[in-house]
């Protein structure tokens, strides 16, 4: 280079130095900045699709992960408010539609994409796969089992209702109920049936109304999307159903409708309605069956009637002739013994001829030593006595007795 050519840039440079304002010097946060600024104003929110990568939640409630196809991938942040109505976490590796908008990330200087709405590429993809999550892992645990499920009582007397206060369930409940057994008391536990918090409300009133004194319980509610359904898909609503003490009859949503809720309960009904008449008798076919009990009864109690009256005459039969076989018995005993008796009798030997002397006391005179010529005596005969005297000195002899003819 010439000195010539040197000092034109020398002169250039003090040129420029006087003619031009000094060049401003940016900060890294500045740029990140009006690089953020430019993104989030100049771009709008669009709807972007891709697979899930690296998904994860942090402890803070915010997810991050990675959007990506074949040639590109874009990272992406869904803070805690958005991420609270994930009804689960995506899978590695499935397709979803972001809706959202661009910003930059100042700190780090890192471009990402802030997602407001997360969807699945398939129908009810999110709702699903958190559906069926949960039903493995209550399947795995045997609560879904049918073996477990438990009859209903077939005359309750108070029956638990868990639904939203004023809604129409409740007054499908009320109305079936009047109708079929007016005489059954509902006990209501009015919750929210839908949106956030929901699944917990539904849970603690159905411990709330198993610890009261109700025969079964009634989980009821209207139709509705899957999500508006949703609160009956938390698993502390399963936990619920399954703890419950007492059976519990399913209602949710129209006969389409399959909850989790659904499938722990001890009985599945299509409808609130229909879940009404599982649990309510009905009185008309209650009177038609209590009649048919009724004869049933009068048939029954006239058959056992004959049955015993014919078993008490066969048995007063048996009896009398048993009785007069002992008669007959115990008179020929009686008869055996009072001859018995009549031959032992003194009174028989006097019939043959035989007399018994007797003093004034009644004293038997046996010997002629007994016999006093000064006292009179009675000679005993059969029919009576006769009263006697000794005239002479009674003569000693041998083997005379007191008793002669």
């Amino acid at each position: 280079m010439s000195e010539r050519d040197a000092g034109y840039d020398g002169n250039l440079e003090l040129f420029q130095d006087r003619e031009a304002p000094a060049p401003r010097v940016w900060t890294v946060r500045q740029v990140n900045r009006a690089v953020r600024l430019l993104l989030e104003q100049t771009l709008p929110q669009l709807w972007v699709t891709g697979e899930v990568a690296n998904f994860r939640r942090h402890r803070s409630g915010h997810c991050y992960f990675t959007l990506k196809d074949r040639a590109a991938q874009l990272r992406c942040v869904m803070f805690r408010r958005e991420a609270r109505t994930l009804p689960t976490d995506p899978e590695e590796g499935m397709t979803l539609r972001l809706f959202g908008g661009l910003t930059l990330y100042e700190a780090r200087g890192s471009y990402q994409f802030v997602v407001q709405r997360l969807e699945a590429e398939q129908a009810e993809g999110m709702w699903k796969l958190a559906f069926d999550r949960l039903r493995r892992k209550l399947d795995a645990e045997g609560l879904t089992d049918p073996a477990r499920k438990r009859p209903l009582p077939e005359f309750p007397r108070t029956v638990g209702v868990v639904t939203s206060p004023g809604s129409a369930a409740l007054r499908d409940i009320i109305a079936v109920t009047a109708r079929r057994a007016p005489w059954l008391h509902l006990l209501v536990r009015g919750t929210a049936v839908q949106g956030r918090g929901s699944g917990a409300e539904i849970a603690a009133a159905i411990t709330t109304l198993a610890g009261r004194a109700v025969d079964l319980v009634v989980v009821a509610r209207g139709g509705g999307s899957i999500e508006d359904l949703w609160g009956f898909n938390e698993e502390p609503v399963a936990r619920a159903v399954a703890e419950c003490r007492v059976p519990v009859v399913s209602g949710v949503g129209h006969e389409t409708d399959v909850t989790i809720c659904d499938l722990v309960a001890d009985l599945r009904a299509a409808t609130p309605s229909a879940a009404a008449e599982a649990v309510a008798p009905d009185r008309k076919a209650l009177a038609r069956r209590l009649d048919g009990l009724r004869q049933r009864l009068g048939k029954t109690l006239a058959a056992q009637s004959r049955t015993r009256r014919w078993r008490l005459d066969a048995g007063a039969s048996r009896l009398s002739e048993a009785v007069h076989r002992r008669v007959r018995r115990e008179a020929g005993r009686l008869a055996a013994a009072a001859a018995a008796m009549e031959a032992l009798s003194p009174l028989s030997t006097l019939a043959r001829g035989y007399a018994v002397p007797l003093d004034s006391g009644g004293r038997l005179l046996r010997t002629t030593g007994d016999f006093n010529p000064a006292r009179r005596f009675r000679l005993r005969v059969v029919d009576g006595s006769v009263p006697c005297a000794v005239a002479g000195a009674p003569e000693q002899q041998p083997g005379v007795t007191g008793i002669g003819r």
